[in-house]
Formats: structure tokens, sequence, C-alpha cells
């Protein structure tokens, strides 16, 4: 471990990081270009962000809330600024040094290095095992995808686990230190299932090895290592105090939060109580099966829709029916080739049949309680990935394990055991260079190894349709289709029967490649052991199998085609002509309700980056406006008194070329408006159900709980009453009132008010908020001529950012704190 300090040996690391830094950008090599990713998630965030980034660039405020989305929503979940996070600034200067994706790759790279040096691998080892998870094609599917924020969190993970690991290996300063900075810029990620995952696997490292330390009667050493892990991660956290506080906060208002409806449609949106919905948390699950595509990447097809070749027996087939050859291969690029049972496939999480050989292989050879802390872990992780597919074991978590209900996709939970299936490749190549064991032992392993992997991959390349059928359950829509498009149902069903054919295909064809990557990797290690190669050779063939086995299958998804000029990335977001006829509008606060969008208007922030819309798109939508949504608009027949009183003024549909026109609505009520009536109600449901029969511009229902605040209102409305919209911005809203009577009013404006954030005002003094029409603000406005102030104040960003600026000085003092022992240290011992 005197390596990782010893700045007289630093030169082998930081060529190993300017090595990474090549590599990166190699693989992504139009970004030296000036080119860039286009990934249609990007997009949406940008959409998402539009307006709070615009009112940061004319003010240079950043606004806690945003109106771009959803009718109205915190910004903080979509764009915010911690200037008093050491852990934010780093992280953001961090992705700067290279030019994105690369800067992602160089994160897990250097990130995973670490861990390696940590764990005793020397730098050939350790570079290796970097590659072999920062390209996985987990990592690379999601950046082409656009889920960045996912894979930086997965990128710093191994940094934590080398801060845990070194402080349990008795330099528990330094391990504590290395440990809070990993954490700190794994929470910066903002990607909090993948950082939950990732801390059960650690919280149960930590277990087992405190164990092993009471074992040995070293308690004031464990002591002492505890005290300074707890320390490291309270400061981590406390750099993300703002960040994390919000968070909390709205996860209550979500669809992860508790639903106050009883009687719920079975909807995506969550079910009755606290967490998701079952059905919907689980929607994304492994088949058993294919698990296969962990190490033979087309096991299941690769992609929802993917290219085949000229060689396929669909494009045989095509032509074989009178297609033209040039038609039928640009049909055969674009064919229905997963065929699991996941309702989206962007490609497989292969970890390499290398790592996979030298996993089992470590499973045989590394001798190491901690071997037993991956294996377990590397099962659960698996378990959980399976989802419904293991319903007996998932579903008790998903009921009674804390947290666990509040995450969708667990299959991302696959990356943090790709982490540990490398890490234990790592310490087996570690006995096998470093020749702990000699060939005599060493011979049985290899040899069993060598027949579970290479010999699975044989049987499935010579016969895969024995144990797969390689059918589809969207294989009856399928043949619809084509049905549809040739007039001819039989011929439909030639087509179906060539890609059933070519599924296979392409199941045996990787299986055949897994092999032989199998077999290299199985041949090198033997020359090793034979005294037959020298370490160049060994080391260098190891770095060169893993780049070609990992580029070989992650150029299929994220390859240079992905990348475009500046001009056309930019071009990607122009307005329509819809979009320019309604940007004519000088209204300052309007919405407008896109149901032309290809993806559903609450599936898309197209919308969101011209306008303030009624859909968006985000992982954690307010529940109640799910809710509304649900039941009043996506319906046979939307009720358009709800998108009236969200001052819906236009409307984009598409005509029948497909071009998207605006429609005016004449019928939105504006921004506020006095009512001549209001109901109480007992409950959500009957707040709910009363939407659908009121005319809500003269009548609010509101919820009985605040009855109290209405005691003594008398509503006695006048024609001449009015209140109006006088000054916007995304955080602050100012009306003028004049009315001859006390009276209600309502305003079309989001209600979220967990911790009295909305700091509500009239004629300066303060008033109290109410809600009503399910998701409305109202207010009860004296007679007379008034001033109405809404301001967003949380107390989250107030307080958070304090407690931000103070962890942060922590978390310095203890990086400090380390090296300065460290430097002590080494100066005792040369003395």
């Amino acid at each position: 471990m005197k390596n990782l300090f010893s700045w007289q040996r630093a030169w082998p690391h930081l060529v190993a990081v300017l090595g990474f830094m090549i590599l990166s950008l190699i693989y992504v090599s139009p970004v030296l270009q000036g080119r860039k990713l286009v990934a249609t998630d990007d997009f949406m965030a940008k959409g998402a962000a539009r307006e709070v980034l615009d009112y940061h660039k004319q003010t240079g405020e950043w606004s806690a809330w945003t109106n771009g989305m959803f009718s109205g929503m915190p910004a903080y979940l979509v764009a915010a600024d911690y200037p008093t996070s050491i852990s934010t600034k780093l992280g953001q200067g961090i992705n700067r040094i290279l030019p994105a994706p690369a800067n992602y790759f160089l994160i897990g790279l250097v990130s995973a290095y670490i861990l390696f040096i940590v764990l005793g691998a020397g730098g050939w080892l350790s570079a290796a095992g970097a590659i072999a998870f920062a390209f996985s094609a987990f990592n690379v599917i999601n950046l082409e995808a656009g889920h960045v924020s996912q894979v930086i969190a997965i990128m710093y993970a191994p940094g934590v686990m080398a801060g845990v690991i070194l402080a349990f290996r008795k330099h528990w300063l330094a391990g504590s230190a290395v440990a809070g900075l990993f954490l700190s810029l794994e929470l910066y990620a903002n990607h909090v299932q993948i950082t939950y995952y990732l801390g059960i696997g650690i919280v149960i490292l930590v277990i087992v090895e405190s164990i092993s330390f009471l074992k040995k009667g070293m308690l004031k050493d464990l002591l002492l290592i505890l005290g300074g892990l707890t320390f490291a991660a309270v400061v981590a956290v406390g750099t993300h105090t703002t960040r994390l506080w919000n968070a909390y906060d709205y996860t209550k208002e979500t669809i992860r939060g508790k639903s106050e409806l009883t009687a719920r449609d079975k909807t995506q949106a969550g079910a009755q109580g606290s967490g998701l919905d079952k059905e919907y948390a689980f929607t994304y699950s492994y088949g058993i099966g294919e698990l296969l595509t962990l190490i033979i990447p087309n096991a299941y097809g690769g992609t929802s829709y993917g290219p085949l070749s000229t060689d396929s027996e669909t494009y045989k087939t095509l032509t074989t029916k009178g297609v033209d050859p040039s038609a039928a291969q640009n049909i055969v690029k674009q064919m229905p080739l997963y065929w699991g049972d996941q309702p989206i496939m962007g490609g497989p999480n292969y970890i390499s049949a290398i790592v996979f050989f030298l996993f089992v292989f470590g499973v045989f050879i590394v001798k190491s309680p901690f071997k037993g802390w991956i294996v377990g872990v590397v099962l659960l992780y698996i378990i959980w990935a399976l989802g419904k597919s293991f319903a007996p074991i998932n579903y008790l978590f998903f009921d009674y394990f804390p947290m666990f209900n509040k995450f969708r996709a667990m299959t991302m939970v696959v990356s943090l055991a790709q982490l540990l299936m490398v890490t234990l490749g790592v310490l087996a190549l570690i006995n096998i260079v470093q020749k702990k064991i000699t060939w005599h032992d060493l011979q049985r392993p290899f040899i069993i190894t060598l027949g579970i992997t290479g010999g699975l991959m044989l049987i499935l390349a010579m016969m895969p349709t024995i144990f797969f059928n390689f059918q589809a359950a969207s294989d009856v829509q399928n043949l619809e289709r084509f049905a549809q498009q040739t007039q001819d149902k039989a011929f439909a069903q030639q087509i179906i029967n060539a890609i059933v054919q070519d599924r296979a295909g392409l199941m045996k064809g990787d299986a055949l490649r897994s092999l032989i990557f199998v077999l290299l990797i199985a041949g090198l290690i033997w020359l090793w052991m034979k005294d037959k190669i020298k370490p160049v050779m060994m080391y260098g063939a190891l770095l060169l199998l893993i780049i070609f086995d990992l580029f070989g299958v992650d150029k299929r998804y994220l390859n240079n085609e992905d990348f475009v000029s500046n001009y056309v990335a930019q071009g990607n977001i122009t307005p329509s002509p819809a979009d320019e006829q309604i940007l004519k509008d000088t209204d300052p606060d309007y919405r407008v309700y896109d149901v032309a969008s290809s993806q559903g208007p609450f599936n898309s922030a197209d919308a969101s980056y011209f306008h303030k819309s009624l859909g968006g798109y985000h992982g954690a939508k307010m529940r109640r406006y799910q809710e509304l949504f649900e039941r009043q608009i996506a319906t046979e027949k939307p009720n358009m008194e709800i998108i009236n009183m969200l001052n819906t003024k236009y409307i984009i549909t598409a005509d029948q070329q497909g071009n998207k026109v605006a429609q005016p609505n004449p019928q939105a009520y504006g921004h506020a408006w006095f009512v001549k009536n209001y109901k109480l109600v007992p409950n959500a449901d009957a707040e709910m159900s009363a939407l659908s029969s009121l005319n809500l511009r003269q009548e609010a229902v509101l919820d009985q709980r605040f009855a109290g605040k209405l005691n003594g209102l008398k509503l006695e409305p006048d024609s001449t009453d009015k209140i109006n919209l006088i000054s916007y911005k995304p955080n602050e809203v100012v009306y003028e009132s004049n009315s001859k009577c006390e009276g209600l009013a309502v305003f079309s404006e989001i209600y979220y008010n967990v911790r009295d954030e909305w700091k509500i005002t009239i004629d300066g003094k303060p008033a109290d908020l109410l809600r009503a029409n399910y998701i409305l603000r109202a207010l009860r406005v004296p007679a007379g001529k008034h001033t109405i102030n809404f301001r967003f104040e949380p107390i989250s960003v107030a307080t958070g950012s304090k407690v931000d600026l103070v962890s942060s000085v922590l978390l310095l003092g203890l990086i400090a704190g380390a090296v300065f022992m460290e430097i002590k240290t080494k100066k005792s011992l040369a003395s």
C-alpha cells in the first residue's frame, strides 16, 4: 500500500492515467473533431431545464421552481447549482477534463484502477481490470441512451469500495479519506438508485470485515476503522445536504410516495400506500435465460430493433419472394431481434467472456473471506436484477426491505454485479501472475473452469434450439404488422419464421465468439504458467484481448455514427411552425398541451424546450398530478375542465401529413379566477370524483382538511371582481386583485407545500395557502384592491447550503489529515 502515496513511484500511475485518457478518446474519437453524441434523454433533459437555465442566464439566480414541465414542479430536480458543496464543484471540474463521453470512461478507469491497486494488483493488472469494468457494454449502452447520471454513479462506485477496503487493511485514515472523497463524488452523480444498491453491498462488506476483526480480538482497531468510515460517510453525505434534502421532501409527493386515493386504477403511477406499484416497478426484469447475455451478447437478439446482414434468413426470404434486393437490405436494418420479456431493450449487459472465465476461475482459486463477500453480493444483485422472474424473494424485498419499493428497472443493479465479477477476476489474476499457486494445484480448477465456461458456449454455439425457441411475445404484433404491409399473411408468417431462425443464428455466432475469447485467455494463462511467455507479452496480450473483446461488442451500440456536428446537434432542437406560432403570444405564463408528441405528452419534454408544458419527462412525477392525468385527461373523453383550469391556451395536434399544428384554446381559464361557490369533500376519492361533474370556472372543490381555514368565508361574487397576473418569474408570481367582497381565488398553479416552501403574502402580510381542485393553489382574498405575492423559498436550500459548506470544510480536513499523516509516517520510516 506504500505505492499508493509514494510520490517517487507515482509516474507509473500517471502513465496509466494518460493511457486511460488516450484509450477513452480513441473509443469516442469524433469528439476530437468537435462532434457530439446524440442521445434522446439528453434532449429531454435540455427541454426540462430550459426555463431554469434561461432564467439563470438572465438574472444569475437559480430558481428552485419551474413551470416548464407538468404545469410546475421543483426546479432542483432538473437543474440547480450547489455553490457551497465542494464535491459538486470537484465533480463538475472532473467532467471537464475530457469532452463527453470520454470523460465518463476516464472516471471509471481511474476509479477502478485505484480499487485494484488497493487490492494488491500491479499497474498492468489494475489497468486491465479497469478497462474491463469501464467499457462493459452496460456502461456504453447507457451512455448511448443518455443515462449519464446513472453511468457516472456506476463509474465512481469502485472508488468507494477502494476506500472501505483500504480502511480495513489498517490504513484507516487514508481509507476513510478515499471513501469519503469517492462517496461524495458518487452522490454528486445524483443517481440514488445506484448509490442505494452500492450502499447495501458496502454495508455487507463492513459486516463481514468487522466479524473478521472481532474473531481476531482487534476490537480497538475495528472501532477506529468504523469511526473513520462513519465520519467520512457523514461528511460526504453532508456535502450534498441541499440536494438530498430536496429529494427527500419531493419524494413524499411523487409516485414513490403515498397515495391518498383508496379506489385506484391499476396504473404505472403507483399503488395505494407508499412506494411504486409492484407491477410497474418490476416491468424491467431479466428472464432467467436472459442472464446469458452477460457472456453471449446476442443470446437474446441484442436490441429491440437491430440490423441483419444480407446472409440472414430474413433477407433471403424477402428476396426469394420478389422484394428488390436494395429494398430488402434497407428493411433488414431494423428488425425485431430481441425476444426477451422486457418492453424495450437497448442492448445486452455483456461483461466479457474473458471476465466470466476469470470470475469462475476466481471462485475456485482465490482463498479469502473477501471472495465470499463478492460471490454472495453478486448472487444478491443478480437475484434483484431478475425481478419478477425471481418473484418469491424479490417481492419480499419489495414489501419489507427499506426503500426497496422506491425504485424501478432493477436490472441496472447488474452493473454493480459486473464490477464485483471483474474484481474477483483480478484477484484470480493476482494469484496467477504472482504465481502464488503452482500449475500442479492450478490444473484441476483450470480444467473445471474451462469446461464450465467453454462447454456452455460450445453447446449453445452448436445446438441452441434444443434449449430455446427464440420466439417473442411481440411476434403476434409483428405478424399482424407484416401482414398489413405485405397484404399476405402467409408471407408474413414466413418472415417471422426467418426472424426466429436469425435470432438463433445470432446466439450461435456470439456463443462461438465468446468461446474463442475463453480459449484465448485460457491459452494465455497456460503459456504463462508453463513459463513460455515473458511478462510484457502476458500483460500486453491480456490488455489487447480485453479491449478487442469489449470494443467489438460496444461498437455495435455506441460508434462513430452516433456523433454529429455541433450544428446538427443544435438543429435537433428547433421550433416547429406550431411552436413559432405559439411563441408569438406575449403572455408570460400560459401552458401548452402537446398531444402530437411521438412519445406521448407525459413521456416527452420536447414541448418544455419552448413552452410551459402540461406534460414532460421525469422519473419522479408528482403523484397527484399523475393521478389527475390518468383519471381526467388520459381517458377516452378528456375532461376539458381540467385542461382549461391549467390555463392551457394552446393544444398542439398533428394534421393528416403528420405536421404539428397549434390549436388555440379560448376556453382556458387564465392565470387566476374567483369562484362563485366551493365544495368541501371528505377525502381524495371524493375530490377526484367531484372534478368529473363540476364547472370548475364557477366552483372549486377542497379537501375537508382545509375547512378550518375557510371558517366564516361567505362568497358574494360580483361580475366586476377580477384578479390579474402583473409579474412572472419561475419562482415568484405577483397578482393584483380587486373585489367588492372577500372571495376565494383559484390559481392555475400547482400546489406543492411539503415544508411551507411557498411564501404567500397579501399586501406584504402572510396568508394561508389552500389546495383546490386536487392540485391547484387557492387563497382567501380580502375585499378591495390587493397585491398577492407567491415566492418559492425552500428551507432545504437556505439551510442545506450552510450544511454543505461545513461538511465540505470537514471533508477537505479529512483528506488533508490523511495526506499529512501519510507523509509523516513515511518520513519516520525513512529516518
